[in-house]
């Protein structure tokens, strides 16, 4: 365990140092020619700015745009996010910024965690039943190896479709990511380590264009529950 974490970092290091090193050269130059376009400013204020946009992003408000982007906390987006909180997915874009809204956070959690591993324990059990119906059919005598391990696959495959492989597919169109980039929300969201670099309706309010519908994240929040009942079942068989 401890060789498969040491592996991990040496990869990731290997993978991703070398790029936050340009990204940071980049930003840095970025800042140096908006100091020469706008000499009315000094590097302090320019760092003071800087400051208060992260602080913004920090808090879940989005530096782009005006002030009628749409809310964070409206119905919609609340519901996405009392899932993320139950699920321990935990995206971090989006956290509540008052202490009202953090203590109950603590305690919404304390008791929707277990009430969630109850839940997909009891959603795993409904998807078991028909596994072993599937099992007891294609086990009766007459039926051939090759029909039962087809029966298997049909039902695996018809899990992988609907919850890993057609869902990039939605979110690719909708949120304008590549396929890789929606099979990587995909899997990260399933696998509850949801790091928060790709989250659904994050781009609205910084393109104008660019709406949802209403019931979108709602949507969303449901496809993980079953997508999380799913994937445990799997791990099972």
């Amino acid at each position: 365990y401890l060789f498969y974490l040491l592996l991990g970092a040496m990869v990731f290091q290997l993978l991703e140092k070398q790029a936050e090193t340009h990204f940071r050269d980049q930003f840095q130059l970025e800042k140096l020619k908006f100091l020469q376009n706008y000499t009315c400013l000094d590097r302090q204020a320019l760092e003071q700015f800087v400051q208060v946009l992260m602080e913004a992003w920090e808090k879940g408000v989005n530096p782009e745009g005006n002030s009628t982007n749409p809310s964070n906390w409206d119905f919609s987006n609340s519901f996405f996010f009392a899932g993320t909180v139950v699920t321990t997915i935990g995206y971090g874009n989006l956290s509540p910024s008052t202490v009202a809204g953090q203590i109950f956070c603590v305690f919404y959690a304390l008791f929707g965690v277990p009430l969630n591993l109850a839940f997909l324990n009891q959603l795993g059990k409904g998807l078991n039943a028909h596994l072993i119906t599937l099992e007891r059919w294609v086990q009766k005598p007459g039926r051939a190896q090759v029909v039962q391990t087809l029966a298997v696959a049909i039902f695996l495959t018809t899990g992988t479709l609907l919850f890993l492989v057609f869902p990039p597919l939605v979110f690719s169109y909708v949120e304008g990511w590549s396929y890789g980039e929606g099979f990587y929300f995909t899997f990260i969201t399933l696998s509850t380590i949801g790091f928060g670099d790709y989250v659904v309706g994050k781009k609205e309010g910084t393109n104008p264009n660019k709406h949802y519908i209403p019931v979108y994240r709602s949507l969303t929040a449901i496809w993980i529950v079953f997508g999380l009942a799913w994937l445990a079942l799997v791990f099972n068989v």
